[in-house]
């Protein structure tokens, strides 16, 4: 019962924080200017209260029908943040033909996992945690025309996060460590954090 309490209650922050971080990316890129602009940080906004939300509902609930339903909701919601993050830089950083192919290769690959998830449900978890680290680092595709187009420290920023992310893995599968949830929980924040400095810093503010 308490690692439940110490999962609802680090995530419930991250939802507070990223209903603050959409706010503020989509207003200073109202105020930046530009249509596509507002709208990539948006969606990154959005997608990050998605995940948050999705997952402190789900850890709230308690011996309940609706857990294994925002179970459910909670990974997939995975696919659309990591979707999420990749699309302001895609779109606007590199930008072109291959920040569009980024975008579109991403967002489908969340659409496929998103519509598996669906279907399968939660078996094979490994499996998912697999794709979502692929997913996750895929980037490296794209990394010169990235390494041209941000800053290094929005570079060093976007490698720091997906560190986190991948660092926090090593928790999540680590089941006899007391708290490791709630661990793994934490690196998703910081992960989130670096995320957003990047993106308000290169793509809000730029």
């Amino acid at each position: 019962m308490r690692e439940q309490i110490v999962d609802t209650l680090t995530h419930g922050t991250g939802f507070a924080l990223a209903i603050a971080a959409l706010v503020v990316l989509t207003v200073q890129a109202a105020i930046t200017g530009g249509a596509l602009r507002v709208a990539v940080c948006a969606i990154f906004g959005a997608t990050l209260v998605i995940l948050y939300a999705a997952s402190t509902i789900y850890h709230a609930l308690h011996h309940t029908r609706a857990r294994r339903l925002f179970q459910r909701l909670d990974h997939i919601s995975i696919f659309l943040l990591i979707a999420g993050s990749y699309t302001p830089f895609a779109l606007i950083n590199i930008g072109g033909a291959w920040g569009w192919s980024i975008f579109g290769i991403v967002w489908g690959i969340a659409i496929v996992g998103i519509t598996l998830k669906a279907i399968i449900g939660e078996r094979f978890e490994y499996l998912w945690v697999g794709m979502y680290l692929a997913m996750g680092w895929i980037a490296v595709i794209g990394l010169k025309p990235l390494m041209e187009s941000i800053p290094g420290g929005g570079l060093a920023l976007l490698v720091a996060g997906g560190g986190a992310y991948t660092a926090g893995v090593i928790f999540f599968a680590w089941e006899k460590l007391p708290f490791n949830h709630g661990i793994w929980h934490l690196f998703v924040l910081l992960g989130s954090l670096f995320h957003f400095i990047a993106a308000y810093q290169y793509v809000a503010l730029a």
